[in-house]
This record gives C-alpha cells, structure tokens and sequence, in this order.
C-alpha cells in the first residue's frame, strides 16, 4: 500500500510538472513575436525613401551613439549653405591648427591636410562623404560657421526644425570627444552624438529628398584624393554595400556607416530599385560585416514585400467627387480630376484596398474658374490590416495628388446673375415656408 501511495504521489507530480511545462511552452509560443526579422543589431528601421512611410523598426526611438552617421546632418547643411550662395564647390578654403592635427591621427579616418595649402570644398566634402575624414569635416564646418561650436548649434537646430525628438549632437564628426585633444566644441570630454535610429532615418530622408544630388558623391565607390599630387591618397568608401564593393547589394546608393566603441557598428543605407527607394537604419550591430548583413535583410523584406504602383492615372475623376459647385459662373458645376498619377508604395497585391477620396479645399468655387485650377487633393485611402506611421508629420501630405479643374468657366452675365439671384431667392422662400408646417 506504501509502494502504491508511493507511485500514485510520483505520477501526480510528473503529470503537474508536464502540465506546467506545456503550459509554459503555449504561452511563449503565443506570445508575438517583436523582432520578425531577427535583427542583430540594438535598433533599425525601414522606411519609404519617397513618403517616409515606416515599413519596419525595432527599438527606433531609442537614443544610441551614432558615430560618423553624424556625417548626414553635416552634410545637410553644408549643402543647404551651397544652395544659399554662401560657399561654392568652388571655394577654397585654409586649414586650421585644429582641423590639421586632427587629420593627422591616421587611427580615425583621415586624409592628412596641410596647414599651409588651400583645399576646395569639393575637395574636403568628397573626403567626408566617400571617406568618411574628420579633419577635412571640421574644415567644412570652421568655413561655414566660423567654427565647430556654431556649427553644432546649427546642427541641434536644424534636427530641432527637422522633428527629430531623443538626440544630442556635441560635435561635426561623430567621434568621442575624447578624440579631439582637448578642442571638443561641446559637451563632456568623454561625450559622443546620440540619436534614435528614426532621427538618423529623418535626416537621411531629408537629405536624399532636399538634396537628391547627394547620391552623385555617395555612390563613389572608390576616387584619390588630391590625384597626381604628393599628397594622393586613395579613398575607398566605407560603404560596402556598393555595387562595387565586397557586400555589393543591386540599387545601393547611399548612405553612410559608422563606428566607434560605443556606437558599435552602425550604417544608413539607401537603395533603388526601379520606382522604389528604400532607407534603412542599423544601430550598434555587433560587427564590421553585421552591420551590412542586418541592412541586406532590411532591404531584402523591403523589395520583396513592397512595390510602387500607380494606384490611380492622372486625369482621373473620384467617382463619388466628379465635379464641384460653381457659383455665379455660366455653368454651375465643373469637372475635377487628378493632376498626375497617384503612386505610392504599398505591400504587394494591396492595390484593391485602396480607395480614392477627394479632399476638397472649399465646397464650391466662384467664377471665373480656369482650366486647371487647384481645388483639393486626391488620395488613396487604405482599408487593409497594417498600422502605417510616418518618419515626419507631413508623410502623409506626400501621399497625395491635386486635384484640378478639366476645363475653363467664365463669369456669368449680368442677366444670368440676376436670374441666379431669383432662383436663389425664391429657394430661401420655399424653405422658409416649408418650416411653417
């Protein structure tokens, strides 16, 4: 009876550990998964180079050190004081002592520079872009600003105007300060530039889009530098996902890796493919080869799960919204439709569940119309499952189309306008009576 009670209480226990053990392994297999791509990297994301649609992220609020991806606001605004007329390619520009023994720690990535030779923009703007040369960078940044302290106050400004939320820029390169020899432009000695994997996606965005001229110098996989001087060193770019390059990957452009002890490995990439442009943010992967693995997997799931369709031609008229009131003209309604095609990006073989709406600016216009006069927006209004977000809050405003007028409607005559003022009178009447009753 002993042996019986003995075996009966063994049973038990294993049939209750059995049970918890399957119970447990039901609640984790139920559990979503937060990572589908299994990314090893602290954070990404994987946005519509077109609208700033998000297609994917992991972590992409977080603030991490971002390294040399600093690079991308700098160059934003090196561009935009081009664009300003306040520098040219053109223009040269002397070295200072700074910038100089910076460029000279062969550690960090550099072309050394002479502190008694002139160096063009283009020149030292290559070396940073393709490069990815700190000495030449805060030479840039000492030619627009004056110097690098300025320089980053226009840096956390811009990223101020551009909705960038969790960053910190303290200097023009992305190094630890600890590496500027005691010249550091802001913050601690030890400080790096912080940003959220979405931040460093915005400033991609808005660089490749206000400045698509950019991908010209990005995509230089290899250029010497000062050729055919004594001074000729060859640039290879860090990028390795070009074309050329040892992780070549079709339609890569752009954008600009980093590194650094505490940054890890990082990289924002951006390719093309046909109609569709993709970017890609990978933070503190655990390797040089990582960082471009856990990118080739973003843009893998981007290009195969997305395409660029024109959902709706130009000329086309929203069959609930043809045509639009016109008051006082000499016919009282004119037809309305799309501008120019209305393409987007969107998850494969999602086109049907996409329906056309008209956002019109007024309910009615008044004569005189002319042909082709903006009277709203088309756009696409999804009625699928996913929750689409934007890198910016004008993402939307990029998804749409105007809508114009088809033709010209000419002021009515003085006879016509009284005959509308009758019909409009004797409409107030009847209404007025109506309510009587």
């Amino acid at each position: 009876m002993r042996k019986y009670l003995k075996n009966m209480i063994s049973f038990v226990l294993i049939q209750s550990l059995l049970l918890s053990f399957l119970g447990t392994t039901i609640q984790v297999q139920a559990q979503p998964i937060a990572d589908p791509l299994r990314l090893r990297a602290e954070a990404s994301i994987l946005v519509d180079g077109k609208s700033g649609k998000i297609l994917y992220e992991k972590n992409a609020e977080q603030p991490l050190a971002l390294a040399s991806m600093t690079k991308i606001l700098t160059e934003y605004l090196i561009f935009e004081k081009i664009k300003e007329n306040r520098i040219s390619w053109t223009q040269t520009t002397s070295i200072s002592d700074y910038a100089h023994r910076i460029s000279q720690n062969l550690k960090l990535s550099n072309v050394p520079l002479r502190s008694n030779q002139q160096y063009t923009v283009k020149e030292l703007y290559e070396a940073m872009a393709i490069y990815s040369a700190n000495g030449a960078t805060i030479a840039l940044t000492e030619l627009v600003a004056g110097n690098e302290t300025e320089f980053v106050r226009m840096m956390n400004e811009k990223a101020r105007a551009f909705g960038m939320e969790n960053f910190t820029f303290v200097n023009s390169t992305g190094l630890n300060n600890k590496d500027l020899l005691g010249l550091h432009p802001a913050g601690n000695s030890d400080q790096e530039n912080f940003a959220s994997a979405k931040d460093t996606a915005i400033m991609a965005f808005r660089l490749i889009n206000d400045f698509p001229e950019v991908l010209t110098i990005s995509s230089i996989a290899k250029k010497i530098f000062r050729a055919e001087t004594v001074d000729a060193i060859k640039m290879d770019n860090w990028n390795w996902m070009l074309p050329e390059l040892v992780y070549g990957y079709k339609g890569t452009d752009g954008l600009k890796t980093g590194s650094t002890d505490l940054a890890g490995f990082c990289f924002t990439a951006t390719a093309k493919r046909n109609e569709t442009r993709l970017i890609s943010v990978v933070m503190k992967a655990k390797s040089y080869a990582a960082r471009f693995q856990e990118t080739k997997k973003l843009m893998d799931y981007g290009f195969m799960n997305y395409e660029t369709k024109t959902l709706f031609p130009a000329e086309f008229k929203v069959p609930a919204t043809p045509e639009i009131p016109v008051q006082k003209g000499r016919e009282t309604r004119v037809g309305i439709a799309s501008e120019k095609p209305l393409t987007l990006l969107i998850r494969r073989s999602e086109d049907s569940l996409y329906q056309p709406i008209a956002k019109l600016e007024t309910a009615r216009i008044a004569a005189p119309v002319a042909k082709g006069k903006s009277v709203g927006k088309l756009v696409a209004e999804y009625h699928g499952s996913e929750k689409y977000k934007y890198l910016t809050v004008d993402g939307p405003l990029r998804e749409e189309v105007p809508l114009i007028t088809t033709r010209e409607v000419k002021k009515a005559g003085f006879f016509k306008l009284i005959f509308y003022q009758i019909i409009t009178f004797f409409t107030w009447l009847g209404r007025k009576f109506s309510n009587l009753f």
